[in-house]
Formats: C-alpha cells, structure tokens, sequence
C-alpha cells in the first residue's frame, strides 16, 4: 500500500475543477439578513451518489433526487433552508418546479438538477420566492473560496458557524481534490447520515464506484453522529465527481482506489466533529472512541449509545465525571459481549483520568477529573477488553439552550 498523502486546502465544494456555488437570500426566511437559498453547480455533466435519511417520513426532494439520481449522473443541487418541504400537500411538484428553474437559469437538464431543503417540516411552501432567487443565485456563482462560503452559510438553520472542509490527494500521478459542504446542528442522530451535506471532486470515478465509496464512508462516519437522537426527515448526502482531475477512472479493490476512501472518510470526519460540536446549544464536543471490542458493530454501537445518553451528555455539560452513566450507556447496547474487562478513560487537553478499570471505580481526584471536563472537547476512552475491533462516535453535551431554542424554535 502506497502512502497515503491527504492535504487540506482551502474553497469547501469549489476547491475540486470544475465547480461553482452561490447563497442569497430569496424571501424563505423573513430575516432578510439570512441567506436561504444556495446553488452547486458543475461545469460538466458528473458521476452522483447519494445516501438519504432512513426515516419513513422524508423530504420531497428526496423522492425527486432518486427519479434524478436513476442514472447516476446530475449537474447541480439546488438548496434552500428555512422550509424542509416536508408533509406539504404540493412538495413533489415544487421540488419538480425547483428543478426545472434551475434548469432554464443554469442551462443544464432538469433531469440533472437535485433538490434539497432543511428547516420547518409541515408548512406549505410556495414557488414564488425560488422563481426570484434562483436567477439571483445563478448570476452569483463563484468558483472561488467565496462561494463555496456563500452557500454553506445559505443552507445553515440554527447552524452558528458554516462548515466546509477540502483536502488535495494523488491518483494515478494526477493532483485531485475532493470537498465539502454541511448544515446540521439539531434532528441530528446516526441511522444514514448527517443534515444535508454535499460533497464534490474532481477525480474521475464511475457512478458505481462513487457510490460504493460513499456507502462504505457513510457507517463509520456520518452513522455515528447524535446530537439530540432525532433522525432528520431531509437527511442527504451527495457526492458529485466531475472527473476534470485527468486521472484514469477509479477502480475497486486498487490502491488509488484506497487513497480515495481514505480522503473521503479524512473530510467526513472532520465534518462529523464540527456537526456534533456545533449541537444545538452544545458546549462541548464528546469523541468516543471504543477499541478491543469482539465486533466492528459492537464497536459502533456501544459508541454510539455513550455519546446518545442523555444522562452522560447531561453530566458532561457539568463537567462531572459521572463513569457509572458510561457503564450504563454500554450494558444497554444491543449485542452478545461481556462488560467485565471494561476500562473508561476521560480525556482533554488538559490531562486525562482513569476512571473505571474491569467494570468497576478505579481511584482518580474528582477535582482533577473537572479540570479536565471543564475543556470544549472531551474524549471518551472506552476499552471493552474482549477483542480487535474499534470505532468512534461523536456528540455533545446536553445544556438549558438545546430546550430553549427547540422550545421556541418555528418563532
């Protein structure tokens, strides 16, 4: 295996060849100060793959982005936060108008236009204001770092900060750049993926590949994200390759084909991080990390069920290092496993506690213990003791303003 260099650079989705974004404002939201409208467009007709939310109640613009993904092939997404069009009575045909806007702004196939929305589920929507900023929007796109920054914070609902992350690679000798953009800060918990964030690269890859490198991304990385255990109606993620990098089409089961993977998941995790850590109300960001488990899956899932405890999330924002609620979080998790080898470790910057050692108290300072808690991000050392397999999983705390903002959240 060769090794793997990734370098992170800078302009999100526009980073790779061959790729434009814009974000304005078109009357959604009636804060006017807030962008809502965003477009992605490709110079060129690219390979698409996606993976949508698992929740029975979903998006209209999931259905259409199937009908358009069919081919696995599309030249633009089109955006809009504010309204997920999600229970409306007239959602498909909006989406479906959406598309055929964009189309005749942008000069591409309607068939190659995706929609995506985010934001309140169960009101009515209207196709007045995309009719007014889609020819906006269009007129905007920049293939620079600002447009990439234009339309992640034109997708953003009670985001506070924008989210994109680019990195450059080798494949085949030629320089490719894969990058991204995300929105996601409540409605956040593992069963697809994460909010919506869409991904582009220059690299030349089949829709078939693109797709199995996106599905094999997608459980160690976007799966193992919770924020509050709410699956989202409009989770999707799509990923665009415009192949304008030059080098030979990707193969399965290569080295290239390795380096690929591994840039993808490099940019999906540090995503993972900024979502989770960007939790609605959250003050800290929870990495847990389980290693020696009997499992992959017992791995995954006994993650995901410490960074999901409401209990532990509670006790984290109090910096208080309540190990029992961690024991607890992993005695409940699905599987056949022995918790008697257990060990739980906290750590941050500022030093790291031995907590639990065979599934019972190993003697640490309590004032030591919130020093170390008191930090924005805290990771959680879990060793099951009974195998090879390890994952991670991230999260975040549970503070008074995630009730706040949920309590008063359609005003």
């Amino acid at each position: 295996m060769q090794n793997i260099s990734l370098t992170p650079v800078e302009g999100g989705v526009c980073a790779p060849k061959g790729f434009s974004a814009a974000g304005v404002h078109c009357g959604i939201r009636r804060n006017h100060s807030k962008p809502d409208l965003a477009i992605l467009k490709a110079d060129v007709r690219c390979a698409g793959a996606a993976c949508y939310t698992t929740n029975k109640v979903y998006g209209a613009p999931i259905t259409v982005d199937r009908e358009h993904l069919a081919d696995g092939c599309a030249q633009a997404i089109v955006i809009n936060s504010g309204n997920a069009n999600t229970c409306a009575p007239n959602g498909v045909q909006l989406a479906r108008d959406v598309c055929r806007l964009a189309a005749d702004a942008l000069g591409v196939a309607e068939e190659d236009v995706l929609p995506a929305s985010t934001g309140v589920i169960g009101q009515a929507m209207s196709i007045e204001p995309f009719a007014a900023g889609i020819p906006d929007a269009a007129a905007k796109l920049d293939a620079g770092p600002a447009g990439s920054l234009a339309a992640a914070t034109a997708i953003m609902t009670t985001d506070t900060h924008p989210k994109q992350a680019a990195v450059e690679f080798t494949l085949g000798g030629k320089p490719c750049r894969l990058g991204a953009i995300a929105k996601g800060s409540g409605m956040i918990h593992p069963n697809m993926a994460t909010m919506l964030l869409f991904l582009t690269t220059d690299a030349n890859v089949a829709p078939d590949v693109l797709q199995a490198a996106l599905s094999a991304v997608v459980p160690a990385t976007f799966n193992q994200i919770s924020v509050d255990g709410d699956t989202s109606t409009n989770d999707t993620v799509i990923l665009l390759a415009s192949g304008l990098a030059g080098n030979a089409p990707l193969q399965p089961d290569t080295e290239d084909y390795a380096v690929f993977v591994a840039a993808l998941t490099h940019v999906a995790e540090q995503l993972c991080r900024e979502l989770a850590g960007d939790g609605e109300g959250a003050t800290k960001l929870l990495e847990c990390t389980v290693t020696h488990a009997p499992t992959l899956q017992v791995a995954r899932d006994v993650s995901k069920s410490v960074i999901h405890s409401t209990l532990f999330k509670a006790a984290m924002f109090g910096a208080d290092a309540n190990w029992g609620r961690v024991l607890c979080a992993i005695g409940y998790t699905p599987g056949d496993f022995s918790i008697d080898h257990v060990s739980v470790r906290l750590r941050s910057k500022a030093g790291e506690v031995f907590v639990c050692e065979n599934a019972a108290y190993h003697p640490y300072s309590e004032e030591e213990a919130a020093k170390i808690l008191a930090e924005d991000e805290i990771d959680i050392l879990v060793d099951m003791g009974c195998g090879d397999a390890q994952a991670k999983a991230w999260g975040c705390d549970l503070t008074y303003d995630y009730v706040k903002i949920n309590g008063d959240y359609r005003t």
